[in-house]
């Protein structure tokens, strides 16, 4: 099933910016161009998130995992444009786990590890999720029973690593059977191959199906923008469920061939203590935590980071000084980045943008003539449309809400799980985001603000509509709000603003929302009691007065 009409397809294949790759046939490229390098490596805390001891897999050993993972999923009645979830940690296993889902042609939809009952039951459904693949332990949480008791209409089959009734570490299918499935199957690029999530402003999740044209042009430009190539070790710490893990860094390391080397869950002393070990040449870290160890010099200083040369960093605006200390002092280049699950990866890159300050405050605008862009920047279009009357801007300095078209621009939502139509009149995806032309010659994009209301913690969407709505039937509150505060490591951190019926304190909040089985990073982590919440004449709550009373989080320790 193609996700792009036919007449997309002509003009993108036609032009040069979609071709015929897909996941697996990179893969296999890759295996045949380097079969003895290392392709993966696993976090060095692995065994206190999955069963098993950590691993390091050559591009060959790798390639073996996958056609043994196939062959079980097929075994498990997963085929060609079956859904397939896969809830794991980053490590080997998830790598493995998402290639062999592609290897048969299957659709993928990884799902965050911090997902609980509420939202598991909620994606199954919605996707038809035929086989879920996860561990029996996530952590210190039996996983699969979690899984194995959602009460939904049809239950997936469970394949579970650490199972002692069928460990998938070691199980085993029919390799004939694969064999003669993959010699019958024909790959489409234009067939889905991943479906991710995406809070948006509903209540629930939105899913985001993608193709493999639409995601190589995505990672055309993440490829070319931190000049990545076969010679590089990657530290990943972002979770390979949506875009800055798949587009940023799994596509890229399918393309190019590099180490690439896992990180879970984010700890400071792990993460720089990997940078020094596997000689890091390319990470990603969100700004604040670069901020605070460039103001923390002693914590950096335990390390040999010498072989970083480049940081890729986004979900919050980059401060000019942050970027250029970066520079100055460590020789790292940083690296603006900002991108959707549903439409575009704009990064600022060094080439093209070397004054530090101006990569901070400005991302490429697509489509200017004379200027060189990497990837498929060049074939994206953009406008700016004034969210009130609709007109389109043009003038520089002027704000307006972000529209795109173009070969990185999703298909559409998954059906039955969004609201309006994403796209406007013209066919140009409605980012929700407002942006302004800028930079001396109107050939510049700055980010403003965001319309969506969405707390972003640590890169993470969360959507204060689907808390407000739980919250709301907390017995002792009245009304609610959730709104961000500021955090100088994540970014954001959630905060519930009550008008309380009866007493009440964060612990019974925090207790409330684990019995609805909800992540537990979208918990609150301050609550604020009011008399009432500011409103406008038409009743609408003003988070913005809420956002602008919220003081900063208590700075965090180190590690």
């Amino acid at each position: 099933m193609g996700l792009h009409p036919a007449e997309r397809v002509e003009r993108y294949t036609s032009a040069g910016w979609w071709r015929d790759d897909t996941v697996d046939r990179l893969l296999r490229d890759r295996v045949a161009e380097r079969p003895a390098d290392v392709a993966v490596a696993d976090p060095p805390n692995r065994p206190g998130l999955l069963d098993g001891a950590a691993r390091r897999l050559t591009w060959a050993e790798l390639d073996a995992e996958v056609d043994r993972l196939a062959a079980v999923l097929l075994a498990a009645g997963a085929g060609q444009g079956d859904v397939v979830a896969v809830q794991l940690p980053n490590g080997v296993e998830l790598v493995a786990a998402f290639l062999a889902v592609a290897r048969i042609g299957a659709v993928v939809t990884p799902l965050p590890v911090q997902y609980r009952e509420h939202e598991l039951a909620q994606v199954v459904t919605a996707a038809g999720v035929r086989v879920l693949v996860t561990g029996e332990r996530l952590g210190d949480r039996q996983n699969a029973e979690i899984v194995r008791r959602l009460e939904v209409p049809d239950p997936p089959a469970v394949l579970a690593f650490g199972d002692p009734a069928g460990d998938l570490a070691t199980a085993t299918g029919d390799a004939a059977a694969l064999r003669a499935h993959l010699k019958g199957l024909v790959t489409d690029p234009n067939d889905p191959v991943t479906i991710c999530w995406t809070s948006g402003t509903e209540a629930t999740p939105k899913g985001v199906p993608r193709c493999h044209y639409d995601w190589f042009a995505v990672e055309a430009t993440t490829t070319a923008a931190p000049g990545l190539t076969g010679d590089d070790v990657v530290l990943n710490p972002f979770p390979m469920v949506n875009m800055a893990g798949i587009g940023g860094i799994l596509l890229p390391w399918l393309r190019t061939g590099f180490r690439l080397v896992q990180h879970h869950p984010f700890d400071l002393n792990i993460f720089l203590g990997q940078i020094a070990a596997e000689r890091v040449t390319y990470t990603l870290a969100p700004p604040a935590l670069l901020t605070m160890l460039l103001h923390r010099p002693e914590m950096t200083e335990r390390y040999d980071l010498s072989s970083l040369t480049r940081i890729g960093s986004g979900s919050a605006p980059l401060p000019p000084s942050m970027v250029k200390g970066w520079q100055e002092r460590h020789g790292v280049a940083i690296i603006n980045f900002f991108g959707s699950n549903e439409g575009i990866a704009l990064l600022s890159d060094p080439a093209a943008m070397p004054d530090p300050e101006e990569r901070a405050r400005f991302f490429p605008r697509p489509g200017v003539p004379g200027r060189d862009w990497p990837g498929t920047l060049a074939a994206t279009r953009v406008r700016l449309v004034d969210p009130v009357t609709g007109a389109e801007i043009t003038e520089p300095g002027r704000p307006g809400e972000l529209r795109l078209a173009g070969p990185t621009v999703f298909a559409g939502y998954l059906p039955g799980t969004a609201g309006a139509d994403p796209f406007d009149a013209d066919g140009y995806l409605v980012t929700g985001d407002v942006f302004e032309f800028a930079g001396p010659r109107g050939d510049y994009l700055r980010y403003v603000d965001r319309t969506a209301d969405l707390v972003i913690r640590g890169g993470t969407n969360i959507s204060a509509a689907e808390l407000e709505a739980l919250l709301d039937g907390h017995p002792a509150i009245v009304e609610v709000a959730v709104v961000g505060y500021p955090d100088e490591v994540l970014g954001e951190r959630v905060c519930a603003v009550v008008v309380p019926r009866d007493e009440i304190d964060l612990a019974s909040v925090v207790a409330f929302l684990r019995e609805k089985g909800i992540a537990s990073y979208k918990l609150p982590e301050r609550l604020e009691i009011v008399e009432a919440l500011p409103r406008n004449p038409l009743g609408k709550v003003l988070k913005r007065e809420l956002r602008a009373g919220r003081g900063p989080a208590e700075p965090a320790g180190p590690g």
